[in-house]
């Protein structure tokens, strides 16, 4: 959990990530999630935690992993507070469910606005249907107002919350029956062993 100022809302100044234990390459989501929190570019980013923007980069592109120790001291430099926890391991439902994120996440990267209308249209048709889960359908509509990067942050987060997150996801309809085909088989072949 990060957390800055009491000037900013609950929702953008607290990130709560849970990874299961040894998973440290997921580290990397930290720093962009990190950098996202902040609002500056890369070179900021870079200033304001005493390393390279290269470094950054390559932290954002996962082609290189920051210890805990670097981005405890990437919190610290920003008046900010690290804080791991740890969940449960996701279930055979969860992993599925994030399998099909990770393609919607791709679909988000490479033309958002297509996938964010769609969901958002469906987001307003559950809202109808499902009054009593109006706390987590207000959360997804929160989430769908953010930058591209900060949403797909959020869906592919491991977390308690992100888990029961997308169990209710307006994404429904993004991926095509052939994609969902694909994804299940893959996750079967590497899941159901």
């Amino acid at each position: 959990m990060f957390r800055n100022n009491p000037g900013i809302q609950p929702e953008s100044n607290t990130v709560v990530l849970i990874y299961p234990f040894g998973y440290i390459n997921l580290m990397v989501n930290l720093v962009k999630i990190l950098r996202s929190q902040t609002g500056l570019t890369q070179q900021g980013f870079a200033a304001r935690v005493q390393t390279s923007q290269s470094t950054v980069a390559a932290y954002e592109t996962e082609s290189k992993s920051p210890t805990i120790r670097t981005v405890n001291r990437f919190t610290s430099l920003l008046g900010l507070e690290l804080v791991a926890s740890f969940a449960p391991a996701m279930s055979r439902e969860d992993r599925r469910s994030l399998e099909f994120h990770k393609a919607i996440a791709c679909k988000l990267r490479n033309d958002p606005r297509p996938a964010v209308n769609r969901a958002e249209k469906n987001l307003r048709n559950l809202l109808q249907l499902h009054p009593h889960a109006d706390a987590l359908l207000l959360r997804w509509k929160s989430w769908l107002n953010q930058p591209t990067d900060d949403l797909v942050a959020r869906i592919l987060d491991t977390g308690l919350l992100a888990r029961d997150m997308r169990q209710i996801s307006p994404f429904s309809g993004i991926l095509n029956p052939q994609e969902r085909s694909q994804i299940l088989k893959k996750f079967r072949k590497a899941y159901d062993r």
